[in-house]
């Protein structure tokens, strides 16, 4: 494989990261693994991936927290030489009513949903914006589009993604980065861990193709972004979510 091109993906342990992960590094990617707590998860990836003959790299990170993030980076360009595609996809959901959400709660989701977004791209713009390429991905939801009941915080701070995706590819359009974001719908992943079977079932039949996404759609999607046939596409919020929200 020609590896010419490298990819950050945070929180890539699990769920849409980790099918994301294999996904790019099947493909020829540099592919930087980060994770938090999720170790053991983040190891059983990189060495299933190294058996492939991959490229790959793992990195433990709070990416809420800036100095970790810095190291992060840093890494990347001392194992790979440069960051072409940046996948913003660390985060957290609760559910909880809005009278019952504290303060913990709530700088906990934005911290960890929204704010690793800001330090993550800066970061890695310190490199983009010299080369005058790169892109940017970050992954929301649905809920930060339409609102979810019981998920506010949740979704102020998807919604802060959407508005962070906007405003950002405006600002680097003219140095050639291009910032879109993917907007999931309902996902099988451990996300829905909590939800019993009735719920379930309720959520595929309220979905008009009849079924639940997996990690393998959003992650197609995300490739296709990076690719050079997204070069035309900035700013936008595309939603794979099977109907869900129309």
């Amino acid at each position: 494989m020609d590896y010419t091109k490298t990819v950050v993906i945070t929180g890539a342990s699990k769920g849409i990261g980790k099918a994301t992960a294999i996904a790019f590094a099947q493909e020829g990617y540099h592919v930087l693994i980060n994770f938090n707590k999720s170790e053991k998860d983040a190891v059983a990836l990189y060495d299933n991936l190294k058996e492939k003959k991959c490229s790959v790299q793992r990195f433990k990170a709070d990416v809420s927290k800036r100095k970790e993030v810095d190291n992060m980076i840093s890494f990347c360009i001392s194992q790979f030489g440069s960051i072409d595609i940046l996948i913003n996809n660390a985060g957290i959901c609760q559910e909880k009513l809005f009278t019952d959400i504290t303060d913990d709660d709530w700088d906990q989701m934005i911290n960890t949903n929204l704010k690793s977004a800001f330090f993550c791209t800066q970061a890695a713009l310190k490199y983009m914006l010299p080369q005058k390429k790169g892109k940017i991905i970050n992954i929301s939801s649905i809920w930060g589009m339409v609102g979810g009941s019981c998920e506010v915080h949740y979704s102020a701070a998807k919604a802060g993604l959407i508005g962070l995706t906007k405003a950002l590819a405006k600002e680097l359009g003219p140095s050639n980065i291009q910032v879109n974001c993917i907007a999931p719908g309902i996902i099988q992943t451990d996300m829905l861990s909590s939800h019993h079977q009735e719920q379930l079932n309720i959520l595929r039949e309220n979905t008009p193709l009849m079924k639940l996404g997996s990690p393998d759609d959003i992650a197609r999607c995300a490739f296709f972004l990076a690719s050079h046939h997204a070069d035309f596409i900035t700013g936008q919020i595309i939603s794979p979510n099977g109907g869900f929200v129309i």
